[in-house]
């Protein structure tokens, strides 16, 4: 687990890395991200320039598209005490942002300044601000689930976040954790990997589909929504004859946030949803609407 660290002021300015696919997919998580920061009293903004953080390229050998934007991150978040991603995956590649600049390169000490600055947000919580920021709010919230929880390779592997999140959840009035065969595994995502092997990713995924079904938890969770996504995506075609029995899939964020009156990830079956909220109009295209408002405060 990752060394505990005292913030630099009383209120840390936190410039938040949105990630592509929470932008795109899951601006839920966003906000959620968002209002964890500020219970905490951090003084959260979302840089306009921000952009993708550069896995696809840098997976894919693209050094010279991959520095390109790793200049644009760190002209992004310059100034800011701290950069905050709601993904172990973007914070991870923002930690090789160092390798794609020569020693000469006055971009090299800046990537390595955001490197050492940047953490992905149950990390954030837990190891720098400190869980006791969080828990007085976080116990006062009852939410009745059980779940299982995926570890994320990039999360796991490289910035050593596994219990972090576990920890933060446990504080939640009736929650509970039952850990699923195999959790550390990788479901088979890996950004380009799914697209060169898919044979092997979907075995990888089918196998971890099984591993949460038999959890017997009602929830799936995690901290990367491209591993989400992914595991969703099967689990729904393997219970597509049987929607009922279908995990719902949220993330981490979204629980410690209580912010769960959207549908779960990938959600399909419009049926139960507006048997469950009869009054909302939950048509493609506007299952998001019922998400919190922006923040006031972020900019």
């Amino acid at each position: 687990m990752s060394q505990q660290h005292t913030p630099q002021t009383a209120s840390p300015n936190v410039g938040l890395f949105i990630t592509c696919l929470a932008d795109m997919f899951r601006p839920s998580i966003g906000f959620a991200t968002v209002k964890l920061l500020e219970q905490t009293g951090c003084r959260v903004s979302v840089p306009d320039q921000q952009t993708c953080c550069g896995q696809p390229a840098y997976n894919t050998g693209d050094r010279r598209t991959s520095a390109e934007i790793a200049r644009m991150t760190i002209d992004a978040f310059a100034g800011y005490e701290y950069l905050v991603a709601p993904s172990g995956s973007c914070v991870g590649m923002i930690k090789y942002y160092p390798e794609l600049f020569d020693a000469e390169d006055p971009y090299q000490k800046l990537a390595q300044e955001l490197a050492d600055r940047s953490y992905e947000i149950t990390s954030f919580l837990f190891d720098v601000i400190g869980i006791e920021a969080l828990q007085q709010q976080l116990q006062q919230l009852t939410i009745p689930r059980t779940i299982t929880y995926h570890d994320s390779c990039s999360g796991l592997r490289q910035l050593g976040i596994k219990q972090q999140p576990r920890e933060l959840l446990k504080q939640i009035n009736g929650l509970q954790i039952e850990e699923m065969t195999e959790a550390e595994t990788c479901c088979g995502f890996g950004g380009t990997f799914c697209v060169k092997y898919p044979e092997i990713s979907n075995r990888m995924v089918s196998n971890k589909s099984e591993f949460i079904n038999n959890s017997g938890a009602d929830t799936l969770v995690g901290g990367d929504l491209g591993c989400l996504l992914n595991m969703v995506g099967k689990l729904q075609r393997l219970g597509k004859d049987n929607p009922e029995t279908l995990v719902e899939a949220r993330h981490v964020v979204e629980l410690l946030a209580d912010m769960l009156d959207t549908p779960g990830i990938g959600e399909q079956d419009v049926r139960r949803l507006k048997a469950a909220t009869p009054s909302a109009d939950f048509t493609l295209g506007t299952e998001l609407k019922s998400s919190a408002a922006q923040p006031e405060t972020t900019r």
